[in-house]
């Protein structure tokens, strides 16, 4: 649902229904939902316009924020191969920096500078890092700080999780 406002000025819900900009990965096993972006800070709230009604990467515009669900697929599930999907991240100009960067542990590893509100929605996965991990559940939240991560379900269910980014600066 988002809301907006109609000639009179009163306050209207101008979508309601499912979001159309879902890209599916099955090389990656993901379902990638858009549902908005904002292209400054602060954010231009006037029209109706279906902000995201376009095609766009994983990073926010500069000064701008993405709102997305994600469905991970289990790990076992995945038919690509490691170097399949290094080369799909690579090139969507996405991988890890750092001393990992030729050979990431996760073929997902990759860095954006931007900061990320994570709210994982339901079942489980795993966030690696450089050397170590968390382990989240639906419910936990993370703020990840521009920081090299993968995203990895280990478990048997799809696991859905809510993003938003936040363009970021060193």
């Amino acid at each position: 649902v988002v809301t907006g406002k109609d000639d009179t000025g009163k306050v209207i819900a101008i979508t309601d229904g499912a979001a159309p900009n879902v890209i599916v990965s099955k090389e990656r096993g993901t379902t990638s939902t858009l549902l908005w972006v904002t292209d400054s800070t602060p954010a231009d709230v006037s029209g109706n316009k279906d902000a995201a009604d376009r095609k766009i990467g994983v990073p926010p515009p500069a000064n701008g924020t993405i709102f997305r669900v994600i469905e991970f697929a289990p790990e076992k599930d995945l038919q690509s191969s490691y170097e399949d999907r290094v080369k799909i991240m690579r090139e969507r100009g996405l991988g890890p920096e750092g001393p990992t960067r030729d050979h990431p542990r996760d073929a997902g590893m990759h860095r954006t500078r931007t900061i990320d509100y994570v709210l994982i929605l339901s079942g489980e996965i795993d966030m690696l890092m450089d050397d170590s991990e968390v382990h989240l559940k639906a419910g936990d939240v993370l703020v990840q700080r521009a920081t090299n991560h993968a995203w990895v379900n280990r478990g048997d269910k799809p696991c859905k999780v809510a993003f938003i980014l936040v363009d970021a600066k060193d």
